[in-house]
């Protein structure tokens, strides 16, 4: 079992950086690739990007693109979503997953964080 804990949300203005969190604990060693969701109100939870165990491969939803990057520290067992150009759009709260991915397509595990909420204040 993997536990999974978010950290790093608040409120922002419009055109500024946020940094999230991943802390993954557990067993760790499972892990295969670990991607970030959003949910906004209302709205179903969609997949905002993954990395691959290696730190190589990434993905990232056209909406975010050149905006967010994500990266890991495999050492400390750590995610990281750096958000930047922040749209009120973005406003959502923010989960990390764990799963795994064949052919390029994420396949989500039902192992979820409690979230973080991100605000993006127009």
């Amino acid at each position: 079992q993997v536990q999974l804990v978010e950290s790093g949300g608040g409120l922002v203005q419009a055109g500024g950086s946020l940094r999230l969190s991943c802390a993954a604990s557990g067993s760790t060693f499972r892990i295969n690739t670990i991607a970030w969701y959003r949910q906004a109100p209302g709205l179903q939870r969609e997949l905002v990007a993954f990395i691959g165990s290696s730190g190589v491969y990434t993905f990232y939803t056209d909406s975010v693109k050149g905006r967010f990057t994500i990266s890991s520290n495999n050492a400390k067992n750590m995610v990281y979503l750096q958000m930047n150009s922040l749209k009120p759009e973005d406003t959502a709260v923010y989960y990390c997953n764990t799963g795994y991915t064949r052919g390029g397509v994420y396949y989500s595990y039902d192992n979820w964080g409690q979230g973080t909420h991100v605000t993006v204040a127009a």
